[in-house]
């Protein structure tokens, strides 16, 4: 079977391919098994993303249900699995609180039109020359932020006012009410993540996120422990898809929502080609990278019309796919459908999760998804330094989109620098 390289050019979903080389019974089984085990891991971290992000824990399986299943079905990638992503949790929560939700519906949706438009003229390949220094340095930077953004539910803070959105401010504000710790809840957050790293660790093929969060919610309901859950800050998830409609639009709003539509697009893009060039990385194929950023523009427009929030690829989600097995999209599509399977049977249950057990969740999702062996690999070679270490601090102190055009302008100048010496050289 080829490996893909001769069409990686055409606006072609892999799911078309695959089904047109041939797709069996026995693919399908693998498929099935892969789909449940993917949407067993997003369950309980879509409803921790949006949590963390600022929105109500259902928008996050409406992200994962609509975003992932277009996202497989019309996507340029065979294993690539769409969702809500912890690299956007500070770009939706600053959104929301500027703009509301229906503003951040609509950034989605515009950064959705433009991510089509992106890939559709053919642009989707230029994000692969991203230096290795910017990702790794804006990728722990949202690490950092996202961990700071959890301590307050994860050790139960009551802050005497809104909390901050600059991580400085963010610190001190958390630092004056760390009298009001709420020991309860602290147990519960490192707990659930210790339980999580130690079944990572012994038991790999586990599910278990899903099964620190079962834990933790038995453990607070039997215990009568008080602590915040989702149902008593968010009430109950609905049982299904809402109704779909255009989020509230008018020109003025258009105009404010655009920079944050134009980060949501950059991270969007650059967040789903690495997650699936991880995937080729993984199975020796090589997606569609034009394809997949089409693909994802559509599952982004879906998701807003839907609730949902931004969509992108996944890296933890789409390895889980691979190594469950997985044969074609259709996995991917699968995993959508158990997730809404899982909404409509087990909504109420979700009422009981403590929103601490949620923020240990996204702990070691951000121990992992910091890339902290490239980063002390790079901090070691001064020029790569130059370029990690003020795209890492500027993610950090200013934000996301700063921190990526300031590192690959550092790493354009050296660039031309070089090309210059060389010139003067011959």
């Amino acid at each position: 079977m080829p490996d893909g390289s001769s069409t990686a050019h055409l606006y072609r979903p892999k799911l078309v391919t695959t089904l047109t080389e041939g797709y069996g019974l026995g693919a399908f089984r693998h498929d099935v098994m892969a789909g449940l085990t993917v949407a067993v891991v997003a369950l309980p971290l879509s409803m921790a993303i949006a949590v963390a992000s600022g929105v109500t824990p259902e928008r996050g399986l409406f992200t994962a249900i609509v975003g992932g299943f277009l996202v497989s079905a019309l996507g340029g990638s065979r294993f690539q699995i769409g969702g809500p992503a912890g690299a956007f949790i500070v770009l939706v929560a600053a959104t929301t609180a500027k703009f509301g939700v229906e503003g951040l519906l609509l950034t989605v949706l515009v950064s959705g039109l433009m991510l089509t438009l992106i890939g559709a003229s053919g642009l989707g390949s230029l994000i692969r020359y991203i230096p290795h220094p910017v990702t790794v340095g804006f990728t722990c930077g949202i690490a950092v932020t996202i961990l700071a953004s959890q301590l307050r539910d994860l050790g139960g803070l009551t802050l005497a006012g809104a909390e901050p959105g600059p991580f400085l401010p963010k610190l001190a504000a958390l630092g004056h009410a760390l009298p009001t710790l709420n020991w309860s809840a602290l147990a519960v957050g490192a707990g659930s993540a210790a339980v999580i790293f130690v079944l990572r660790a012994w038991r790999p093929n586990w599910p278990a996120m899903l099964i620190a969060i079962a834990i933790a919610s038995v453990a607070a309901l039997l215990l009568h422990l008080p602590i915040e859950t989702i149902g008593s800050r968010f009430g109950e998830i609905p049982r299904g898809l809402p109704v779909p409609h255009l989020p509230a639009f008018s020109w003025d709003l258009l105009l404010q929502i655009l920079p944050a539509s134009l980060s949501f697009t950059l991270l969007g893009g650059v967040e789903s080609l690495l997650s699936a060039k991880v995937a080729d990385g993984m199975t020796g194929r090589k997606h569609r990278s034009n394809m997949e950023l089409v693909a994802q523009g559509i599952a982004n427009v879906a998701s807003a019309f839907f609730g949902g929030i931004s969509v992108t690829g996944t890296i933890a989600r789409t390895a889980t796919n691979i190594r469950a097995g997985a044969r074609s999209p259709l996995s991917g599509m699968l995993h959508a459908a158990f997730l809404l399977s899982f909404m409509i049977v087990a909504a109420p249950l979700a009422s009981y999760i403590p929103l601490s057990a949620l923020a240990g969740v996204l702990v070691v999702v951000c121990w992992y998804m910091a890339e902290k062996e490239a980063f002390v690999q790079l901090i070691t070679n001064r020029r790569a330094a130059a370029v990690l270490l003020p795209t890492f601090g500027l993610t950090v102190f200013e934000d996301l989109t700063f921190g990526i055009i300031s590192g690959c302008v550092i790493a354009a100048l050296f660039a031309v620098f070089d090309r210059w010496r060389r010139r003067d050289t011959n």
